[in-house]
């Protein structure tokens, strides 16, 4: 009988491959919980926003792109500029808005933009690229990639804007009075008829407004309706629109002006929290913002943050809606789910 001529540890083969099976089975667990945990967040971002669904998977799609430069990007690297935009989530917060980057994108190093500020718990970058050019191959002026059109729209608009401005800090040709608690404001009809159908239905008919060339907001501070006639005049300030969001929210109701109402309920959706989510519901109910509503009952149910205002609900129930009671039982029901 022949004899072995191994000379080892009979069990090496063994233990190697038993290493390398280990070796494939945990990179394929981890491989698949990523992506399960990536698509439960694609999954949230579409239920919560489903308009930011895209840009949820862009930065993914992106850095493939970025890990391994295309032929023309290493040849005619693009000449980016660009300002950022970081908000937290915390109470308060003041979002911090960069100078204008201007930055020749070679490698991903390239991709690493500083921020002059400090940031504790969540946090949203947002970057806007306000021009991107190419140079060609055989030297010479760089070229925009986008049409020139976009430029010269661009720059038409913002003159129109500045034009705006000048019309209403300085009173020119205004032709009606905005009395307020706490002072008197000057406008123009034709402004706020294109962009509030109640107001052009006030000077379109013989009502006390059209005679008097006068509208009055008892409810609105003086600054808050300052706010609201700088957005209707497309010059509003961030800071002043996250300071009288809920004032502008209240105001783009009752004058019927869906876009302010959106960005007020975007606005609002963004820092939901433990301290406010109970009055953000409230508002949602009071206001039928059936997004922000969804948000807070999710935040409240779904990732067991009712807990953490229990304290709070007692009250919260003794004057909430009955429907909207309802709705927050038959979401417990929905999210409860027996041993």
């Amino acid at each position: 009988m022949a004899s072995s001529t191994f000379s080892g540890d009979e069990t090496a083969p063994f233990f190697g491959f038993l290493g390398a099976a280990a070796a494939l089975v945990f990179s394929c667990m981890g491989a698949a919980y990523g992506t399960a945990k990536s698509g439960v967040g694609v999954a949230s971002m579409g239920v919560m926003r489903p308009e930011l669904v895209m840009k949820s998977i862009v930065p993914v799609v992106m850095a493939g792109v970025l890990g391994e430069p295309s032929r023309v990007s290493k040849e005619q690297p693009p000449l980016a500029r660009f300002v950022l935009r970081v908000s937290s989530s915390g109470p308060g917060r003041r979002p911090y808005i960069s100078p204008v980057h201007e930055r020749l994108l070679r490698t991903s190093d390239d991709f690493v933009w500083p921020v002059d500020s400090t940031f504790l718990g969540r946090f949203i970058i947002d970057v806007e690229f306000l021009d991107l050019k190419i140079c060609p191959l055989n030297g010479g002026e760089a070229s925009p990639v986008w049409p020139a059109d976009g430029l010269m729209q661009s720059v038409s608009t913002q003159s129109t804007l500045r034009c705006l401005s000048r019309m209403l800090d300085e009173g020119i040709h205004a032709d009606v009075t905005i009395n307020t608690t706490e002072g008197t404001l000057r406008a123009h009809k034709a402004v706020l008829s294109a962009t509030s159908p109640v107001f052009q239905s006030m000077f379109n008919h013989d009502l006390k407004e059209k005679e008097s060339s006068t509208i009055h907001i008892k409810d609105m501070s003086l600054e808050s309706c300052m706010a609201l006639l700088s957005y209707l005049y497309g010059t509003i300030k961030q800071e002043n629109f996250w300071k009288h969001r809920l004032a502008l929210l209240g105001a783009a109701n009752r004058y019927d002006i869906a876009d302010l109402k959106d960005a007020c309920e975007e606005s609002l959706l963004e820092d939901i929290n433990s301290t406010n989510v109970l009055a953000r519901l409230q508002e949602a109910w009071l206001y039928q913002l059936n997004t922000l509503k969804k948000g807070c009952l999710m935040y409240l149910f779904d990732f067991g943050k009712i807990y953490d205002v229990r304290d709070e609900v007692n009250d919260f129930f003794r004057h909430a809606d009955r429907d909207l009671m309802m709705e927050m039982f038959q979401e417990v029901l929905t999210v409860w789910k027996p041993l």
